[in-house]
């Protein structure tokens, strides 16, 4: 999740050149831009994409220090350089960049520099040429380290979400009220290794025996929950909401680490509201104090002092998961059974903080306004990043259909995203035939979305189609070229 070196431009050496030497300079102006000029600075030193810089910070932290204040997992600054007992990229920057660990906590322009310093160590040690480093997709490995995963899945999930945020682009506004921007931009990410990792936002990762259909499953290590029986042993009749203090693929790590001592049932993603289990409902996570024993509790991505990680999307999609715990163990809908862990007896945390919305979210949960809780899943995040939607068609109440075109590859992506049942397995398809190629076609019981089904179809005609409830839509051969 974390961490940060810094390397100079002169870079025919090879020498590193003290940040105290780099920073020491008196500017003629003050910056009028501190930290999107701190980015561009720090990438030209140590020859790190600007783009990838940026976006990597964005996915740790929404560009926001906290005033130096760690995340769960020990981590500090823009660029989340973590100080706990199995990872020490904090110490590491310190000496790379001859700072003293106590201003790479606190200063933005230090902790970027020192980020961008560790992650070009990385590359250095997979053996980046001067040349290499300047595709930003060459640079995958070192990102996925940069993660300190505790798992190559987990690292790729990471890694994944920083280069989905380049495709995307990021137009961040800092605690300062600067705007640093990112835009769009198609990168074929280099995987190495980790091509071989598990997808873990592929629907081949939604496990059958997860409590929540949709989520994907991920255990924590055995040392952050105890193993029980429950209803069975202890009556279930809370559910806790709680804010990470950190990433989404960083507190999926954490609780793979031993070291952590904590754990939540679930962890719930702000961009999309995915939803990860990583302790069976069964079995007492260690989240909530007292309160473990009688309780389900669900990590929501983000820091509490930040509103921008509480999207729509999570809202929805966490609400639907409450309100599905909440009627399989007969809890009340309210917020004297809903609870933050604020509201726990005897704990001294503020999650899920200020800016959490508790009559959006009840109102999800109850069903109330809001139209109800949609699909968490769009089209866009089942294909992955780069595709876009360029046609859909209904199926009847049930779904919709939806064809996506990468223009950075040529190729096409069919998903089929539900409308009804979401959360229960119901039979649903999509297929993708190009022109001249075998049909291939994703059909069965799924909860939310059939597919991605991809194929390259640069200057071809495709046919596709899908099915949901009793309405299917199969096209022409059409979109040619």
């Amino acid at each position: 999740m974390h961490p940060r070196f810094r390397r100079s431009a002169a870079l025919l050496t090879g020498a590193l050149i003290p940040l105290s030497l780099l920073m020491g300079q008196p500017a003629a102006n003050a910056a009028a831009d501190p930290m999107a000029d701190a980015f561009a600075g720090a990438a030209t030193t140590y020859e790190v994409p600007r783009d990838l810089l940026v976006s990597l910070a964005y996915a740790e932290t929404h560009l926001d220090g906290h005033d130096g204040e760690p995340s769960m997992s020990g981590g500090y600054g823009v660029m989340h350089l973590v100080s706990n007992p199995s990872t020490r990229t904090l110490e590491r920057a310190a000496t790379l960049t001859d700072q003293p660990v106590s201003k790479l906590k606190s200063d933005d322009a230090a902790n970027i520099a020192g980020g961008a310093a560790v992650l070009r160590a990385y590359a250095d040690d997979l053996g980046l040429s001067a040349a290499a480093r300047k595709d930003a997709g060459k640079w995958y490995e070192a990102v996925a380290k940069y993660g300190n995963a505790s798992s190559a899945d987990v690292a790729r999930l990471y890694a994944d979400t920083v280069y989905d945020l380049m495709a995307k682009g990021v137009s961040a506004t800092t605690p300062d009220g600067e705007t640093v921007t990112v835009p769009p931009r198609a990168v074929q990410p280099e995987r190495g290794p980790y091509a071989k990792a598990k997808d873990l936002d592929a629907p081949s990762t939604l496990a059958a025996n997860t409590d929540y259909p949709g989520a994907a499953w991920v255990p924590a290590n055995s040392g952050n929950y105890a193993v029980s029986n429950r209803p069975t042993s202890d009556k279930i009749d809370k559910i806790v909401i709680h804010v990470t203090q950190g990433s989404y693929a960083g507190t999926i790590s954490w609780f793979q680490n031993p070291s952590a001592n904590v754990s939540a049932h679930y962890v719930v993603r702000s961009s999309d509201g995915a939803v990860t289990q990583m302790v069976r409902e069964k079995n007492r996570a260690f989240h909530a104090g007292s309160y473990n024993r009688r309780s389900v509790g669900i990590e929501h991505e983000g820091f509490v002092d930040n509103a921008t990680w509480f999207t729509d999307a999570m809202y929805r999609s966490s609400a639907a998961l409450t309100r599905n715990i909440a009627d399989r163990y007969g809890i009340p809908k309210t917020r004297a059974n809903i609870v933050g862990h604020n509201a726990v007896p005897g704990v001294d945390h503020t999650d899920p903080g200020p800016h959490w919305n508790w009559t959006k979210y009840m109102q999800y949960v109850t069903g109330g306004s809001g139209g109800g809780t949609p699909n968490p899943h769009t089209p866009e995040s089942v294909c992955g990043a780069g595709y876009k939607v360029i046609d859909s068609a209904p199926l009847g109440t049930a779904g919709t259909v939806h064809l996506l075109y990468n223009t950075g590859n040529g190729g096409n992506c069919v998903a089929t995203i539900k409308k009804t049942s979401l959360g229960t397995a119901t039979a649903a398809s999509a297929y993708l035939e190009v022109e001249g190629k075998t049909r291939v076609t994703d059909s069965g019981n799924f909860a939310y979305y059939a597919g991605p089904v991809r194929a390259s179809a640069a200057g071809k005609c495709v046919k596709w189609g899908g099915k949901a409830g009793s309405a299917t839509y199969d096209s022409p051969f059409e979109h040619c070229g």
